[in-house]
């Protein structure tokens, strides 16, 4: 954009904004083409302070306006200087930034060294009076450094700054002097130690050599003891946080991460407000960031941090510190219906009946604030909390005689302009009538039955499919005497399309069994049953429609995913037409030559497509067999929608999750024929709340080839700016260490087509992210599946062998992704090694190399099997590194985690992700049902360290218990090996030795072995029987 249409854009920004002054994204976007523009710094410091004016701006803005101001203003004068502190001080009251506390303690530091410091340059104007003198800067220091001390990562930086500031001071002292700045800096140092931040033994250190240089030598002993029991809470207190300060960095401090941050200190026994306060500013800062740069989302979580903030301030905090964290609420987030209504809860709670007048009028000036910025009107869920703030505010003043015939009328009037600011907001209103629900409980009381009944008159007509404005229409006829009328509302409505109709005909059902004969039961019950079959009939058809769309959609995206493959099998025909001969050898070196004969006959009659074949039944097609539930009440249980969709046919799984917008479900069902009958339960009702379902079809990503580090708060940070995400599944590694890739599922599918815009980028060099709509039955598409394929198995190296020799060696046939050489304890080669490639005919190609020298040794080159793996790690008596045999050091290795989550399945990969953040995982592996696993590590040393850990480690919402694995001990072992098989040893290992031909019997342990004893012979050691041998003797 050229400066002639920046200038115009600019003036059209502010035109918008003298109309929508809280808008916004204009003043972002209004700041964005001021500091486009050059030589207008004057509009880009003006757009920030327009800004400032309707809402809290960020810290690096504020940065950006200070280091102008600067430029501009004369700071030799009480003036400018006076201009410049207030700056500071207004953009600290936004959000909490260090960097910008850091500027301000610079300042500060700058300024005293100009004029009251031991190298001072110039004497100080009398019109500055106390101002950067050493008791102005100690008191100010403290302040700015008391805004960040909730900052345990970052505090130390401002923290760092006074005390350098302060050491200095005390060593330019002498004689009283020195004793009194001693004893300030003593107390100093010592309330830092009692504060937990991350840099805990630097602080304690500083304390140390103060005590040595400061305090006499019968002093330092006594005084350094004391000083580490002041310390000890707070390192234990760092400690136990650790891990969620590591999981924000690793995250990039994403929203989600701040949320399960604050969660957990929310659980915690006693709640700490200095940590709680300094989280929920890092929180409130980062989202206030993200909101500013158009992060989707961020307003929501904005909202959500300050509600929280609020609530742990009053219930842990004073009512003055807690006024300010309301006012500065209102400032960053004034679309927040909730912060305004605790607002006015607050000036209500510290009202006295002394000064009731005023706290009227603040109430009202905060109401109609909250109202006049013009944001709350636009969403439902903002405007009652604060209409119910208000309407109760006023309603309390009348009960307890404070008010008037006035009052009850500005009662009254609030809430009637209250719903219809609810019902202007949103056609479908509320759906809870919670306004009106209030209104008329007011005019119950006050005997109001006119102005009662015409209310839900109103109600019921703006309603119109609304079973609960009927109902209560209906009842409040009929508590006041007025059953005719209630009948003829009965004979009108039963046959209109309302969302429950049935809660609507049991209402009229049990009015007559009470207030009519017995012929207007029996009408009622047959105009009923009239309409019932009506509804009936129309719901089979809405659910024969589903059906028909479901089946067309599918039936398109077979025949799209039919002619893909048939257009991909002709392509690999015409590209590898030459290589037709090399094939034979290539599967003569995988598979033996059993089917050699097969082969040969192969090449007269070439096989049809696979295509034609019939496709073998999926084990589970999740995404084609599944439906989201939507709108559920936050009570919902997983019986509550298995009764609902029990006649829909066979449920394999559900899962509920709590959503920013309410609670979601998925009901997994075994065949798809199921479908359309779970979607005709869309609009039914559970606990008198309507649901929606719809079908999760396409609603899910295939992703892989993501970096190695990435983990579910990565992707979950990547892929959430294109919709709700639902659930991020991942593969167990059990199998097979090398699976990298995962599922991520949307709420809608509109979240998965706009994600697959990262398909194809580099998020690191030369490696291109894939995502894919997922598809069951694609699966043999997917990267893992034919791993094996690509991956070449080379033995007989030289112990001299490098990485780097086989990769040279083996790029001579196509492109290397990995090599993985096992190395003994001295890093040289044990002789054998793993080569993978990026693609399956150049791992057939490798094949060549077999008997290829290297290094003066021959070496073998074959297909890897990862069954010949397996086998060679599941030997119980192979050697180790260790010096054990291989079932002794794996039980060294081994922990066992109990308490894992019951209500969800629990991913072995997330699991594993959690324990990787500690320790070195090898495998992970789920022991079926019993909330346990076994978790096999890298050295016996990180299982140990795992074992005392001291901090909580939590997963899935539960605190996780680690104990020694019981592998090889009498009690579980046979159990859990028979079961689930997760003790990492094979069947055999715990199988009970057996006699005969080909076994060595087991001799008593009283007998001692001597030289002369027998080994066990061959057979013994396959584990050959009697028919084994019968068998080779013909």
């Amino acid at each position: 954009m050229d400066e002639a249409k920046t200038l115009d854009a600019l003036a059209n920004v502010l035109n918008d904004i003298s109309e929508k002054p809280y808008d916004f994204s204009l003043h972002a976007q209004h700041i964005s083409l001021a500091r486009s523009l050059q030589g207008m710094e004057s509009e880009f410091q003006s757009a920030i302070e327009m800004m400032s004016n309707f809402y809290s701006v960020g810290g690096d803005l504020w940065l950006e306006l200070i280091e102008h101001k600067k430029a501009s203003l004369d700071l030799g004068t009480m003036d400018g200087v006076a201009e410049l502190l207030a700056v500071y001080e207004r953009a600290e009251s936004d959000y909490t930034s260090i960097p910008l506390l850091k500027a301000h303690i610079e300042f500060a530091l700058e300024q005293y060294a100009r004029y009251c410091g031991s190298e001072a340059t110039e004497p100080k104007p009398d019109a500055f009076g106390e101002l950067f003198s050493e008791d102005w800067t100690r008191t100010t220091l403290s302040d700015i450094v008391k805004k960040g001390q909730g900052h345990l990562t970052q505090s130390h930086v401002l923290w760092d700054m006074q005390r350098d500031w302060e050491l200095e001071v005390l060593e330019a002292k002498s004689g009283s002097d020195r004793i009194e700045v001693a004893e300030l800096v003593q107390r100093f140092l010592l309330e830092r130690l009692r504060q937990p931040h991350s840099n805990s033994d630097d602080t304690f250190q500083t304390y140390s050599s103060f005590t040595t240089n400061h305090k006499p030598p019968q002093e330092y002993e006594p005084l350094l003891i004391a000083a580490t029991k002041i310390r000890s809470q707070a390192v234990k207190s760092f400690q136990r946080r650790e891990t969620m300060e590591a999981a924000l960095v690793q995250s990039h401090f994403s929203l989600e991460s701040y949320s399960s941050y604050v969660a957990y200190e929310n659980r915690a026994r006693y709640p700490d407000l200095l940590v709680m306060g300094g989280l929920y500013e890092r929180a409130i800062a980062e989202a206030a960031k993200r909101k500013f740069a158009g992060e989707a989302g961020a307003e929501e979580a904005l909202r959500s941090f300050w509600v929280g903030y609020c609530d742990a301030v009053r219930t842990f905090g004073d009512e003055s510190s807690e006024l300010e964290v309301l006012r500065r609420a209102i400032r960053s987030a004034p679309a927040s219906g909730d912060v305004w209504a605790r607002y006015i809860r607050h000036l209500e709670r510290i009202s006295d009946s002394a000064d009731s007048s005023s706290t009227e009028d603040s109430v009202s000036e905060i109401y109609n604030s909250a109202l006049g910025t013009n944001l709350l009107q636009s969403e439902v869920e903002q405007i009652i909390p604060v209409v119910l703030a208000r309407a109760g505010f006023e309603k309390r003043r009348f009960e307890a005689g404070d008010g008037d015939d006035e009052t009850f009328a500005t009662l009254i009037a609030i809430l009637e302009n209250g719903i219809e600011m609810v019902r202007k907001a949103n056609s479908n209103g509320d759906q809870w009538l919670r306004l009106e629900k209030y209104l008329s409980e007011i005019y119950r009381v006050a005997g109001l039955v006119d102005s009662l009944i015409k209310l839900w008159q109103t109600t019921a007509k703006h309603y119109k499919i609304s079973y609960m404005a009927c109902t209560l229409y209906t009842d409040a006829l009929i508590k006041n005497d007025r059953a005719d009328d209630a009948r003829k509302v009965f004979q009108e409505v039963h046959r209109k399309h309302f969302d429950w109709p049935e809660a609507i005909w049991d209402a009229w059902v049990t009015f007559e069994h009470f207030h009519g004969t017995v012929e207007e039961i029996n009408t009622a019950m047959d105009n009923i049953e009239k309409i019932r079959l009506q509804v009936n009939a129309r719901r089979a058809k809405e659910a024969e429609k589903a059906s028909r769309q479901y089946a067309q959609m599918a039936a398109e995206q077979l025949v799209t995913e039919v002619e893909a493959v048939q257009q991909q099998q002709h392509d690999n025909a015409n590209e590898n037409a030459m290589e037709v001969e090399s094939v034979p050898s290539v599967n003569t070196v995988e598979r033996g030559t059993k089917r050699r004969s097969e082969d040969d006959d192969a090449g007269a009659a070439p096989k049809r497509a696979k295509t034609e074949q019939n496709a073998a039944p999926l084990k589970r097609d999740r995404e084609n067999c599944t439906v989201f539930v939507a709108d559920l009440p936050p009570s919902v249980k997983e019986d509550d929608l298995r009764a609902l969709f029990q006649d829909c046919g066979i449920i394999k799984a559900v899962k509920i999750s709590p959503m920013p917008e309410g609670h979601v479900a998925t009901v997994e069902f075994a065949e798809r024929d199921c479908i359309p009958a779970a979607l005709t339960k869309d609009k039914k009702r559970i606990h008198e709340q309507e649901i929606a379902v719809h079908l999760a079809w396409q609603s899910t990503l295939y992703i892989t080839n993501f970096p190695e580090s990435a983990d579910d708060a990565y992707i979950r940070n990547l892929f959430g700016e294109f919709g709700v995400i639902f659930d991020v599944r991942w593969p167990s590694k059990k199998f097979k260490s090398t699976r990298r890739f995962c599922y991520v599922q949307y709420t809608s599918p509109t979240g998965a087509q706009a994600a697959l815009s990262l398909h194809g980028k580099e998020f690191e060099p030369h490696q291109s992210l894939s995502v894919l709509i997922s598809n069951p039955e694609r699966k043999k598409d997917r990267s893992d599946r034919d791993a094996d394929n690509k991956e070449i198995y080379v033995a007989g190296l030289n112990k001299m062998t490098s990485s780097d020799d086989l990769r040279k060696l083996f790029e001579q046939h196509g492109e290397v992704k990995d090599v993985r050489m096992a190395t003994d304890q001295s890093g040289q080669c044990k002789g054998y090694a793993f080569i993978e490639y990026k693609a399956a005919e150049h791992a057939a190609a490798a094949l060549q190399l077999n008997n290829f020298e290297l290094k003066k040794r021959h070496i073998a080159v074959t297909m890897s099997d990862p069954r010949a793996k397996a086998r060679q790690r599941n030997k119980p008596d192979a050697d180790t590194d260790s010096g054990l045999k291989r079932r002794a050091d794996v039980r060294s290795r081994s922990v066992r985690i109990h308490n894992l989550p019951q209500n969800t399945e629990t991913q072995e990969g997330l699991l594993q992700q959690t324990i990787e953040k500690i320790v070195a995982v090898v495998r992970v592996e789920i022991l079926g049902d019993t909330r346990e696993a076994v978790v096999e590590l890298a050295t016996a040393a990180d299982a140990g360290k795992l074992l005392l850990r001291p901090e909580p480690l939590e997963f899935g919402g539960n605190v996780l218990k680690i104990t020694e694995d019981a592998v090889g001990r009498k009690s579980s072992v046979r159990t859990a090996a028979s079961t689930s098989g997760g003790m990492f040893v094979p069947r055999t290992a715990t199988s009970r030795p057996r006699a005969g031909l080909g076994h060595v019997k087991k001799q008593p342990a009283k007998v001692a072995l001597s030289s002369t004893t027998a080994k066990p012979s061959a057979a013994s050691a396959t584990g050959k029987g009697q028919n084994d041998f019968r068998s080779m003797l013909g």
